[in-house]
């Protein structure tokens, strides 16, 4: 599906998707450029429009101990040096609608966090900046419950959103994957992105840290993919075990091109 107001996502080709990936989260400048540089020359030459993602704050934590950010605007500012230096639209999480309008000065689609969906104001504030706007589906919610969502934002100014299923909650610690959602939400008029990563997450563990199923990666991206979601979501890290962020459930640099290279076939062959 095109995206005319963010050039690198235009796809033309019908067997086409766009990915959006990165790190969890914006460690510090050096290793957020060697992802984007890997991510970069990978996507051109598999040719598949990419968006660069990094938060520039952890807001949720289940702990105190846990890491947030290195700073919002040193983040936000390495976030605008990879989308100049790469030439690539960048898209990170907004959490209270004040954070909206700063964000909207470094990158191009703000993010409304899964448990955030229904948070009027937010996407009220997001939706006023102009922006793409990329929601994700509550893990407790429907995928019809997504309507509303989109609508507050139409009915605010802003038609340029982009749905993201993320797998909905199952007993308390554990996530699934419903792929209806997928053509459901299409059926809305958005681009629908699957976020392969987040939704083979274990949250709530005893530990307080997020637990997850990486190796299931692969498999939900293929399934995404024959099912026709317009992109996928998927977060990546040289050495996951150090990330700061997520590294239970993040894919290994060093594994994104061999399966997007499976991924490519599985959609052309459709």
């Amino acid at each position: 599906m095109s995206l005319p107001a963010i050039p690198q996502l235009r796809v033309a080709d019908p067997s086409a998707f766009f990915l959006m990936a990165g790190p969890c989260a914006i460690e510090d400048r050096d290793s957020a450029m060697r992802i984007a540089e890997h991510l970069s020359e990978l996507t051109q030459r598999l040719e598949i429009p990419w968006v660069f993602k990094g938060s520039y704050r952890k807001a949720n934590r289940s702990r105190l101990d846990s890491f947030t950010g290195i700073g919002d605007e040193k983040a936000l500012a390495i976030l605008a040096e990879v989308g100049n230096q790469f030439a690539v639209p960048t898209v990170t999480d907004i959490h209270e609608s004040h954070e909206a309008a700063m964000a909207a000065e470094y990158v191009d689609v703000l993010q409304i966090p899964a448990f955030l969906f229904r948070q009027t104001e937010l996407l009220v504030a997001a939706s006023q900046t102009g922006k793409w706007i990329n929601i994700k589906k509550g893990q407790f919610a429907a995928a019809n419950a997504m309507q509303h969502a989109l609508q507050k934002c139409i009915d605010s100014g802003n038609d340029r959103i982009i749905l993201t299923d993320r797998g909905n909650s199952f007993g308390y610690s554990d996530l699934v994957v419903d792929f209806r959602n997928i053509p459901e939400m299409q059926a809305m008029g958005a681009p629908v992105v699957m976020d392969v990563t987040h939704s083979l997450q274990q949250p709530n563990q005893s530990s307080g840290v997020t637990g997850g199923k990486p190796e299931l990666i692969e498999t939900i991206a293929k399934a995404a993919i024959a099912v026709g979601a317009d992109g996928l979501f998927m977060e990546t890290h040289p050495d996951p075990a150090s990330a700061k962020s997520d590294g239970a459930n993040m894919l290994p640099l060093d594994q994104v091109e061999a399966l997007l290279v499976k991924l490519k076939r599985i959609r052309q062959a459709l």
